[in-house]
């Protein structure tokens, strides 16, 4: 009788709370075993959400896709940081593809693969992923995803942002002490696909006018009726919102970037411990990049590193650079607009020595003075890595400049001359600028035609 009563309760139950997973999705425990990965009642949920962050945050790295050797081009990153975790967390995940096709942990075209219970051994997992990459793009990105509300509780790491449908990444940490340029961080891949390293950056976006296409993101929540997987409505989400697309949203700041920003981390900071904070993070990005200099000048030394080969993605630093040199300038801005004492703030930086080799140093204060003449190429040397040879890069760049003329004066000047003379227009002025810093500088540059 007892037993009876039980059941009778459990029915109960399950008939006045139809979305209570227990009672609603049932029938999971019944997956098929030639589905991607089953998720048995793993359902996303708030919760899910911030733990799905938390993870990104500790193990999505700059070099995460060239360490499992998956190629991924911009709109990839969102896609299959969501899918990873959600197959390591038996979670449900979907994307629409090109064709409007629905697929997802439930599609069953990958059956002929073996699986694995480790992600990255699952060949099964892994041809799904490759797929479903090839197959989506910025352009379906809009059916996968919501538009939120722009708080600290819903613009988290794992958040996507999305630019017209041309660029997407994703949202890497969030920094709350203004010791970067914008509190939103995030990971950023090139076009074409390749093997590659994930772009660490801060947030950047135009305003968005009333697309409601571009802006911050997330995706939606794959559930199940019956034996059908489709997404939960768009504004039943718990962080719907439309907000960031209304006139509203920038009223009163600069632009849409600045409205992101302090609706994120409201505190207006004493410029002095700004500086403190950016010079910190400054020597941390610039001690990150020593051992990566060192060992692609070891590397390259041995085999060739050309732009484009799998060496040069991991042992360049172009992206790395960007970040130093917008972190430089906006200390600069700040100083500045501040009126900080110069000198003082550059005294501090010429006692944080960086070691740049075994038996080298440079301080941060040459770094911030010479910025502009750090070689990204993993090839160039030490000195030149570090600004020590301005000479080297002044010769590397004026040859690329005057070859950038030849080029477009033979394939545009007849075809296109307003376009060519544009282009010249462009690239000689920085033959200009090389040669004016060559003779300052009294370097002795032999340009072979």
């Amino acid at each position: 009788m007892f037993y009876l009563r039980l059941l009778l309760m459990l029915i109960a139950v399950c008939a006045s709370m139809t979305t209570f997973a227990f009672c609603n999705d049932s029938k999971d425990f019944h997956e098929s075993s030639s589905q991607v990965w089953k998720v048995g009642q793993g359902r996303w949920t708030i919760q899910e959400e911030y733990n799905y962050g938390k993870w990104l945050e500790a193990n999505i790295t700059e070099e995460f896709f060239i360490r499992h050797k998956i190629r991924v081009d911009c709109a990839d990153v969102p896609y299959a940081i969501r899918w990873i975790y959600a197959r390591i967390n038996h979670l449900p995940a979907a994307a629409r593809t090109v064709n409007n096709r629905l697929i997802g942990h439930w599609s069953k075209d990958w059956a002929r693969f073996p699986t694995n219970t480790a992600w990255d051994k699952d060949r099964r997992f892994r041809a799904a992923l490759m797929a479903m990459l090839s197959s989506t793009s910025t352009g379906s990105l809009p059916s996968d995803t919501y538009p939120i509300r722009v708080a600290t509780d819903s613009v988290t790491p794992g958040t996507v942002f999305l630019l017209a449908e041309d660029h997407a990444g994703i949202v890497s940490h969030i920094v709350m002490d203004g010791s970067t340029t914008h509190p939103v961080q995030t990971f950023e891949a090139g076009s074409p696909a390749r093997l590659q390293r994930l772009k660490l950056r801060n947030f950047i976006s135009p305003n968005l006018g009333d697309d409601h296409i571009s802006g911050l993101l997330k995706f939606r929540w794959p559930i199940k009726t019956g034996n059908q997987w489709h997404y939960l409505p768009v504004k039943e989400h718990p962080f719907y919102s439309e907000e960031q697309y209304s006139s509203a949203f920038t009223e009163g700041y600069a632009d849409y970037l600045e409205a992101v920003a302090m609706r994120i981390d409201p505190k207006v900071y004493d410029p002095n411990e700004k500086t403190e904070k950016i010079i910190n993070t400054l020597t941390r990005r610039l001690n990150e990049r020593i051992p990566v200099v060192l060992e692609g000048n070891k590397k390259c030394q041995e085999i060739q590193c050309p732009e484009g080969s799998q060496l040069w993605e991991i042992y360049s630093t172009p992206v790395r650079d960007e970040f130093i040199g917008v972190m430089f300038n906006h200390l600069e801005e700040i100083v500045i607009k501040n009126r900080l004492d110069r000198n003082t703030i550059l005294d501090k930086m010429s006692k944080i020595r960086l070691q740049i080799s075994p038996d080298r140093f440079v301080t941060l204060q040459h770094v911030f003075q010479n910025s502009k003449w750090l070689s990204s190429d993993p090839e160039a040397t030490i000195e030149a890595r570090w600004g020590l040879d301005k000479c080297s890069i002044i010769a590397v760049r004026l040859k690329s400049a005057r070859e950038s003329i030849s080029f477009i004066q033979k394939k545009y000047g007849k075809i296109d001359p307003h376009f060519a003379e544009r282009s010249i227009w462009l690239q000689q002025a920085i033959v200009d600028e090389m040669t004016k810093e060559s003779k300052k500088n009294k370097c002795v540059i032999r340009y072979h035609r």
